[in-house]
């Protein structure tokens, strides 16, 4: 892929422990000099070419990379947020990937005005994903990896067991919480990009890092392996 050619996606992680098993999958690596805080690689996996931006965490640094997606690439760039997440609904297990069915900021709350808890005051209650995106990752469910469609929320607060006490009363049906799912989720529907979040269970909210050390490897590959059979059915 030439840096005038638009990739058939742009896949966007946090951390470079998410990065990681996309660089073992891909046939083909190359970094490229962005200008920004994002780390860009260009890979390619068969036909497809595929940027993935190592973004940082948190809202500001995922809307800063999803920005540097659509100003480069393309107007209509999909793009998907992977990764891992915390298990916040009762049932979920460590391992699961979850694909979004929705997307909450659960850092809002206007509710003093009248808007639903988490709706950014103008936004809509909640964002969805581009439903070929969600068709094709929710198919990538087998024997050897647990599939499942939910609710995704973010918050820029590490989700720990008293806050995740909190949040599943506040937010029953959300399945899983990360830290940037939602901001991409508004920027991918204020440009009108195609976008779905894939995202695998490293923890399960316990009261400290320590479950999400062990298993955030093992996650990211998870999120990787659907993501990558996403692309690839597309």
């Amino acid at each position: 892929m030439t840096d005038a050619q638009a990739p058939a996606s742009v896949v966007i992680v946090a951390m470079e422990e998410e990065a990681a098993p996309f660089l073992e999958r891909a046939e083909s690596v190359r970094e490229v000099e962005t200008g920004v805080h994002a780390v860009r690689r260009d890979l390619s996996f068969r036909d497809n070419d595929v940027v993935l931006l190592r973004a940082g965490i948190g809202f500001a640094n995922a809307v800063a990379a999803a920005a540097y997606a659509r100003y480069t690439f393309s107007a209509g760039i999909p793009l998907i947020s992977a990764g891992t997440a915390g298990g916040l609904a009762t049932g979920v297990q460590v391992g699961e990937v979850v694909v979004g069915s929705r997307y909450l900021n659960l850092n809002a709350d206007a509710t003093a005005f009248g808007y639903a808890l988490g709706q950014v005051p103008g936004m809509p209650a909640d964002y969805a994903p581009e439903p070929l995106l969600a068709e094709r990752a929710l198919g990538a469910d087998s024997a050897e990896q647990s599939v499942r469609a939910g609710t995704i929320g973010s918050s820029e607060a590490f989700v720990t067991s008293d806050r995740a006490l909190r949040f599943r009363e506040a937010f029953p049906d959300v399945l899983a919480v990360d830290m940037e799912t939602a901001a991409i989720a508004q920027f991918a529907y204020t440009h009108g990009l195609p976008f779905v979040s894939i995202r695998a269970i490293s923890d399960l909210c316990a009261p400290d890092g320590t479950e999400f050390l062990t298993h955030v490897d093992d996650a990211a590959a998870r999120s990787a392996d659907v993501v990558v059979a996403t692309i690839m059915a597309l």
